[in-house]
Formats: C-alpha cells, sequence, structure tokens
C-alpha cells in the first residue's frame, strides 16, 4: 500500500508546485515582454535498500516560452519592441548581463537609460544620454539626439541587441533571461527594432485557466487515492488482528 502512497504523494505535489507556474504565468498576463513558464516532471526511483519499486513524481527544471507576443504602439519615443527574434541588453545589480524583450526604456535624473531599474547596455557599456531637444532610436538600435540648444542630430550610442541560442537561455530570479553557462552573448547586427512600440506577454490566459483546472482537478485525485489506500490500509489491519 504504502508503495501507492509514495507515488500520489509525489503527484499531489507536483501538482501544487505546478499551480504556482500556472498562477504566476496568469499574473503577468499583462506585464511587457514577459515569457510565460511551464513545468516539466518525471518519474524517478527512489533509491535505497528495499526502495526499488517506489516510484515518485519529480519535479525537474521547467522551461520557458519563446514565442513573441502582439506589438502595440505607444508613440512614446523611449518605447522599443524587438521585431522577430533577439533581446535587449540590461545589466542587473550584481554586474551580471541579462536579456529581456520589454522595452519600457526610462531615463534617470543623471541621464543613464534604465530598464526596470537595470542599466541598459549598449555596445560600448552603459548607456548615458546627454540633454535633448529630440531623440530617435532607429531600427538597428542606434540612439541619436537633437541637443538641448538645438543644431544637427547627434548618434551618441546603440544598444547592444543580441539574439543567442533559445535553448541556452534561462531566467533568474528578476524574470530576466540569461545564458546558463554565466557567459555573454555577442551583438547581433540583424536583430531590429521597433521604436514607439512595446511587445506584450506571450501569456495564454484561456489555456492557463485551462491548465489551473486540470491541475486542481489531478490534486483532488491525488489526495482521494491516498484516503482510499488509507482506507484500505485499516481495514486490512482490522481483519489481521481480528
Amino acid at each position: 500500500m504504502e508503495k501507492v502512497i509514495y507515488t500520489a504523494m509525489s503527484g499531489a505535489q507536483h501538482a501544487l508546485q505546478a499551480q504556482q507556474i500556472h498562477a504566476n504565468n496568469l499574473a503577468n498576463v499583462n506585464t511587457t515582454g514577459f515569457r510565460a513558464d511551464f513545468e516539466r516532471v518525471q518519474a524517478y526511483q527512489l533509491q535505497g535498500d528495499s526502495f526499488g519499486a517506489r516510484v515518485l513524481a519529480q519535479e525537474i527544471p521547467g522551461g520557458t516560452s519563446f514565442n513573441a507576443g502582439a506589438l502595440s504602439a505607444t508613440g512614446r519615443e523611449l518605447d522599443v519592441a524587438i521585431q522577430g527574434s533577439g533581446y535587449l541588453t540590461v545589466t542587473t545589480a550584481d554586474g551580471s548581463e541579462a536579456y529581456t524583450r520589454a522595452g519600457e526604456l526610462t531615463l534617470t535624473a543623471d541621464g543613464q537609460l534604465t530598464l526596470q531599474g537595470n542599466a541598459v547596455q549598449g555596445d560600448g557599456g552603459e548607456l548615458v544620454i546627454p540633454e535633448y531637444r529630440d531623440i530617435k532610436i532607429g531600427q538597428d538600435g542606434t540612439i541619436s539626439i537633437t541637443p538641448a540648444g538645438g543644431g544637427a542630430l547627434q548618434e551618441i550610442g546603440k544598444l547592444k541587441l543580441v539574439n543567442p541560442d533559445e535553448s541556452l537561455l534561462v531566467k533568474n530570479s528578476q524574470g530576466l533571461l540569461q545564458l546558463s553557462d554565466g557567459s555573454q552573448a555577442e551583438s547581433d547586427d540583424s536583430v531590429q527594432v521597433a521604436a514607439g512600440f512595446l511587445e506584450g506577454s506571450n501569456v495564454n490566459p484561456i489555456d492557463e485557466l485551462i491548465n489551473s483546472m486540470s491541475l486542481t482537478r489531478n490534486f483532488e485525485l491525488q489526495v482521494k487515492l491516498m484516503q482510499s489506500v488509507d482506507t484500505q490500509a485499516q481495514q486490512g489491519n482490522e481483519l489481521i488482528s481480528g
């Protein structure tokens, strides 16, 4: 009987963990550039003497959906969306490089270009924008400004746009993508951006709700199975003791 309990217990645990992933996806359905996560599970044979017949449902590192989200026009000069494949590059608080499709660029008081509190990387390092009258971001990520005092358009930097192998990307605690081996991706001149646009989340809320309901039913089934096995074990003990 305990063999069934092992399997049912681990199955219920997986359902709870999977629910957390899908709940997080639903919470980010309106988050710019968000990439949906999915869970994965595999059968795991418990190790140790006399445990070989006990099989658990073991959670393994999940994955991320890299499907593109829909683009929406904002008209804001510092909003950018990646066209096709590719990513913007930022530096996180610990100094590591990370990648994102979110494009709501902002400027700090001293002119540093940031994205969700992280410094935006250019091909030559972090980007600092001097005072300007107008600003333009080209398709290739080139940033040009008209100085505050007027004059000709001046090129002041270029966004670091990358297009790494997505099978090597993992999410960090901030929800940003990084290369699994800790290396840095090279700039890719083929990546293009659209200024005045933002890319939405790629979460499909209907699919997430269906998955959540299915996992809820699965959890209830596992609990009922454990209860049934427990009842049978008690009845067996009563027969033996009787």
